[in-house]
């Protein structure tokens, strides 16, 4: 190989080597705004938080709670049935009006038992006049008895029939107690006070003994009967209250149990609670409502309910631990209220552990947050 040759490769091999060098500086200078470009930062970002979407566990004096639900009925109802048979002459009273024990509610046709009055009332004074002669003529006989004019078997005589005279009387005045019963049946009054739920008849009907005319309700006083399961009612005293939410309606009413059936149903083996409520304008006979009943006080670190999330198969809550949200798995049951705010216990959680509220939103595992200064 000449000289020439060789002094060309060496200047061959030295521009090769530049221009690689070149390149590869081009290469790492241009790589951050391809990164840039991309939308990919090099460093992950953190989210910052706002104090509502941040609370604090805590120690609270918790009635731990049953959810129950039930629909509402007056303790005080009554069905008003005619009693005799007959035409509805009248009937102003109609759903939704108001009335009083002993108030006139319909009045049915009292002529036939007018008739049936007077009748009765006809044969009780002849039975009345029975008696009265029955009477002279045993005073008569007992006088000639005691003179010794008639035997004393006359007077047993006129004893007996004294005796049926008088029998005969007490059955008319049964009679006229019953036609008179029934007379004062054709007036149809309300046994309660309350208001009326049903109209059932209309005027001009003939209506039945038994046959339902009206419905009148108390609303002063209501009850609901709550099925739990046998271990549920274990812990169920009477005397414990409940808090209770009316469908379709913010208001939120007290009640408290009253009675717990002894027996379990059949089929279901669930047991019967009844809770009393007072009356409230939002209660309405036949209204559904749904809410807790306390069933004992514990102490425990809380959170609120809204807290714990449920888009996994197991329910979790966000906590954040240096800075990095983590999901922490929490055990469903034991649930409770403080001052109206429905609260959800979890005793494996340290008491000031920092948890995301729903206003947070749902963050991935491992993502940065920056946290305010909460104020307690």
């Amino acid at each position: 190989m000449t000289f020439s040759k060789k002094l060309f490769l060496t200047i061959a091999l030295v521009i090769a080597v530049g221009a690689f060098g070149v390149n590869y500086l081009k290469g790492r200078s241009a790589s951050p705004s391809a990164a840039t470009a991309s939308g990919k930062p090099s460093a992950q970002s953190s989210i910052e938080l706002v104090a509502s979407d941040v609370v604090v566990a805590e120690k609270y004096n918790m009635t731990q709670g049953l959810a129950i639900s039930g629909t509402l009925k007056a303790t005080r109802s009554a069905m008003v049935k005619a009693r005799v048979v007959g035409e509805l002459m009248a009937l102003d009273v109609r759903e939704g009006d108001a009335v009083k024990a002993g108030q006139i509610i319909a009045k049915i046709d009292p002529t036939e038992y007018l008739a049936k009055q007077r009748q009765a009332q006809q044969q009780a004074e002849a039975a009345r006049a029975q008696v009265e002669i029955a009477q002279r003529q045993f005073d008569n006989n007992n006088a000639l008895v005691n003179q010794g004019f008639i035997s004393r078997t006359a007077l047993d005589t006129s004893q007996a029939n004294l005796n049926a005279a008088k029998a005969n009387y007490q059955a008319a005045l049964s009679t006229l107690d019953v036609a008179s019963k029934a007379l004062e049946d054709c007036i149809v009054k309300s046994p309660l006070n309350g208001f009326i739920s049903q109209r059932l008849a209309q005027t001009g009907e003939r209506v039945a003994p038994d046959a339902r005319i009206v419905e009148v309700v108390d609303l002063s006083q209501f009850e609901m009967e709550a099925t739990l399961t046998p271990k549920d009612a274990l812990n169920v005293k009477v005397g414990q209250s409940a808090k209770l939410n009316i469908e379709g309606s913010s208001e939120e009413v007290s009640a408290k149990v009253l009675r717990i059936n002894p027996s379990t149903q059949m089929g279901s083996r669930s047991v019967l609670v009844y809770l009393g409520i007072a009356g409230h304008p939002a209660l309405r006979h036949g209204v559904f409502v749904q809410g807790t009943l306390g069933t004992q006080k514990i102490q425990t670190v809380a959170i609120p309910l809204e807290s714990v999330r449920s888009d996994k198969s197991v329910p979790y809550v966000q906590v954040v631990q240096e800075g990095k949200v983590v999901h922490m798995q929490v055990a469903l049951g034991a649930k409770g209220e403080v001052d109206g705010k429905a609260l959800m216990a979890v005793p494996d959680m340290a008491e000031g552990t920092q948890v995301l509220a729903p206003s947070a939103g749902a963050l991935r595992e491992g993502t940065l947050v920056k946290l305010p200064t909460l104020q307690k």
